[in-house]
């Protein structure tokens, strides 16, 4: 399952950085989950999620959405 972060930030025009400050996630740490280097927890998926307010759920390439 795809994490969607890129798409769904730049989709709502936040920069890395715009993210990093609202979210409060570090920008190093959102440009890995950005590249699949880490996974993330569902901690940084609701607060990303609640920062770029959408559902959770937009934020995964899933076929059972």
């Amino acid at each position: 399952m795809k994490i969607l972060l890129w798409e769904t930030r730049t989709s709502k025009g936040f920069t890395l950085m715009q993210l990093a400050t609202k979210s409060g996630i570090g920008k190093s740490t959102l440009n890995n989950i950005e590249n699949g280097k880490v996974s993330p927890t569902l901690f940084q998926l609701e607060t990303i999620a609640i920062a770029l307010d959408v559902k959770i759920t937009d934020l995964f390439d899933s076929e059972y959405k």
